[in-house]
């Protein structure tokens, strides 16, 4: 464990993203922020691409990093907000939103928790010059929130309420979020569930048929969810 540990490349880099920074990420790395995030999700995404309405802000006080998430925020008493943690979503969800959403605001990479469908990776993230990055496992809201130095704008709350809000952060050593997918549309969680459905035959050769079931019945191993 400690040597796999080591040889993850850590990388640290200034928001707004360059098509550079972004060029220069591969699947695994483990990533930090500076500068500027944004979150965005259902609500935002009906509201601007559905419904018609301007972004709330210029780009430029938004950044080019879009956060799913649902933040643990509070008044601060001073009219502002704080941030004690961010609680990730799952990105699937708003994956027709996301092309028309690169095309608007020329975001550059796209946070969350649990990846997106391999085929959006190739279809809709590379073209558009965007990665994804995942957030690591779960109880790591804590952890995000201590990299919030403050809460620079907060968007919408009365029509969208506080967890589907835009948010703006800005943000210092953000992370830790993993690489999920590149610029060539390769999936990070594709390319290892592949090398583990491999073994999967001999992991199980000789044991006896299963007696739970999973998914529709079956005891195909190679229906095994890892």
């Amino acid at each position: 464990m400690g040597e796999r540990a080591d040889k993850l490349r850590k990388v640290r880099l200034k928001t707004p993203l360059s098509a550079e920074d972004v060029a220069g990420l591969r699947l695994g790395d483990v990533v930090y922020l500076d500068g500027l995030v944004y979150t965005g999700r259902e609500g935002v995404y009906k509201k601007v691409l559905e419904q018609g309405h301007d972004l709330p802000a210029p780009l430029s006080e938004l950044g080019n990093i879009n956060f799913h998430c649902s933040p643990a925020a509070a008044p601060d008493g001073e009219g502002g907000y704080r941030v004690g943690a961010l609680s990730a979503t799952a990105s699937f969800r708003f994956d027709k939103w996301l092309h028309q959403w690169f095309e608007l605001t020329g975001a550059k990479a796209i946070i969350g928790k649990g990846g997106m469908k391999a085929s959006s990776y190739r279809d809709v993230f590379a073209p558009n010059g965007a990665i994804y990055l995942t957030t690591v496992g779960y109880g790591t809201g804590a952890l995000l929130g201590r990299g919030i130095k403050r809460v620079r704008a907060a968007h919408w709350i009365e029509e969208l309420g506080l967890a589907q809000a835009m948010w703006v952060f800005e943000v210092e050593k953000f992370g830790p979020f993993l690489v999920e997918s590149d610029l060539e549309g390769n999936s990070l969680f594709e390319r290892t569930n592949k090398q583990i459905a491999e073994g999967l035959p001999k992991l199980y050769e000789g044991s006896k048929p299963a007696i739970l079931r999973r998914y529709g019945e079956t005891d195909d191993r190679s229906d095994e969810v890892v």
